[in-house]
This record gives structure tokens, C-alpha cells and sequence, in this order.
């Protein structure tokens, strides 16, 4: 699986290991501790899940601030909010996103973002549906669908 594949699969994994990593969300530093703590909301409802256990293992023994963070132990569950991003093609925009949880899937959800009408927000989206993303190979996908 490629670098960009696995950010389709696991934000948590990219944001900590892919290179985009840091520099896509914005603040970093919140962004991390939020998605570490929504893995433990996640985890909660399966802690014997291999996947999770997969996931902690490779964060843990990774030279990243997961293990710091998961130290911690915070538990948030994201339902939705806004998140800020610096785009490497787009620039800089803030969306409202909604996390949905897919029935039967096991477990899935599905993030949906949007950005108000009229606004800087907007037009950056609008620029994703036009511009390749991934003419580099390994670069994360961030695009409108």
C-alpha cells in the first residue's frame, strides 16, 4: 500500500508518519492530540481490536509524540467541528467536517467536509476539483469527490 493509500485508511498514521504529515493540518500539534484521543474513544468500544493494537505498536515504537500523547490518556470522540489545513496545491482553508458512522461496515466511519459558500474556503475546495493530487507520488489525498 502506498504512502497516500495508507492516509486514505488511517489519519492517525499520517499524520504522524507520512512527511505531509505536518504540514497539511493546522495547528499540528492539536490536530495530533485530538486524532490520539479520538483512537481511544474509538478503541473503547473494541480494545482487543488487531488493527488498534497494530496501529499503537507501530506509533509507540516510531520517534514521533504519539507515545506522549497516548501516555496521557485522553479520550475524545469526534463527532464533527472544523478543521484547518494548508494545502500543498490549494493553500491555506478551514472546513466543517461530520464524521459518519457506515452501518454494518464493522466499524467504518466516513468523514464528510464542506466550506461555507462564497468564502476563501470555498474556492480553495473549488480548486481541489481541478487540480491533480496525486502527481506526487506519496502525497496524501485531499480532494473534493
Amino acid at each position: 500500500m502506498s504512502p497516500a493509500e495508507d492516509c486514505q485508511r488511517n489519519l492517525t498514521r499520517c499524520v504522524f508518519l507520512h512527511p505531509a504529515g505536518r504540514t497539511l493540518y493546522e495547528p499540528w500539534e492539536e490536530t495530533v492530540a485530538l486524532s490520539v484521543a479520538h483512537l481511544r474513544a474509538v478503541g473503547g468500544a473494541d480494545p482487543d481490536s488487531p488493527e488498534l493494537t497494530a496501529l499503537v505498536g507501530e506509533l509507540m515504537l516510531k520517534p514521533t509524540q504519539f507515545a506522549r500523547l497516548w501516555k496521557r490518556y485522553d479520550v475524545c470522540e469526534r463527532g464533527g467541528g472544523q478543521k484547518s489545513f494548508r494545502h500543498p496545491k490549494v493553500g491555506p482553508m478551514t472546513l466543517t467536517y461530520e464524521v459518519m458512522r457506515l452501518a454494518r461496515t464493522g466499524g467504518q466511519r466516513m468523514a464528510v467536509y464542506q466550506a461555507a459558500p462564497g468564502t476563501p474556503d470555498e474556492t480553495a475546495m473549488l480548486r481541489l476539483e481541478s487540480t491533480p493530487t496525486r502527481d506526487e507520488p506519496g502525497s496524501p489525498v485531499l480532494s473534493r469527490s
